[in-house]
């Protein structure tokens, strides 16, 4: 059969959207779905760009916070990420992470009751994972790489605490980011010195074989207190962007944000 001839057969059955919002983008991933479907999946995308912006450009400005969901509040990173959280209200920024519990609900709930904003980006999944209750405002999510996109877009910096691979995918996004300068300058603290000393070997790695340069690891700070996470903050955030305590933007009703 033709190319031409498979696609017009692929035109001619064309498989619905999931009405399961956790497997939108699964169904996204699987390959290529007639046009008329891609079409509306294209859609579906930019309204959920267009809500992350009208909610999130309101927020003032962030840092986000990035860590495992599976660590309970009994467990010393949940304490540890607490402590980010409250720090991070008392120099001014608007504390965001994915939404989500373990080390994602203790900064949310740090800077809550720290007297501070605290925002969450959460991704709808599967198994219907739960926005955490120390929120003051939350967007949900179909799509992880729109989600990322907004916890880059509205942050000056970036506090990655322990976490598996969904943190490791985030942390090198970050990185990659920085070092092919679609952003410039960014701070990026590693919270938890003995978690990440395997990491902190593997990137030594990549400089020695010149796969990075040393540069580009020049504004990660690696540490487990809480005071030199925010000085490096302050320095490399607050001061560099010249970044004031967070004021209100009015709301503009002709763009129909409330």
């Amino acid at each position: 059969m033709s190319k031409q001839s498979k696609e017009a057969n692929h035109d001619n059955n064309a498989v619905p959207m999931p009405t399961d919002e956790g497997r939108k983008e699964q169904w996204f991933l699987e390959g290529p779905k007639s046009r008329p479907s891609e079409f509306v999946v294209l859609l579906s995308i930019v309204r959920e760009f267009i809500r992350g912006f009208r909610v999130l450009h309101f927020v003032g400005p962030c840092v986000t916070v990035f860590g495992s969901a599976r660590f309970n509040e009994e467990h010393p990173y949940y304490e540890m990420a607490r402590k980010v959280g409250a720090a991070l209200t008392e120099i001014g920024f608007t504390v965001i992470t994915g939404g989500g519990p373990g080390i994602m609900e203790a900064a949310n709930r740090g800077a809550r009751e720290a007297g501070g904003r605290s925002v969450g980006a959460n991704i709808i999944l599967p198994h219907e994972q739960r926005h955490n209750d120390y929120l003051d405002r939350v967007v949900s999510f179909n799509y992880f790489f729109v989600r990322k996109v907004m916890l880059v877009k509205y942050s000056f910096g970036f506090i990655v605490l322990p976490g598996g691979v969904g943190t490791m995918d985030e942390l090198f996004e970050a990185v990659t980011l920085i070092q092919t300068k679609k952003i410039e300058g960014f701070p990026i603290v590693l919270m938890g010195c003995e978690y990440w000393s395997n990491l902190l070997e593997l990137l030594d790695d990549f400089v020695k074989e010149r796969t990075i340069d040393a540069n580009d690891l020049n504004l990660l700070l690696v540490t487990d207190s809480v005071e030199e996470a925010m000085d490096h903050m302050q320095k490399h955030a607050v001061e560099k962007f010249g970044l004031r305590k967070f004021r209100s933007i009015p709301r503009r009703w002709f763009l129909w944000e409330s």
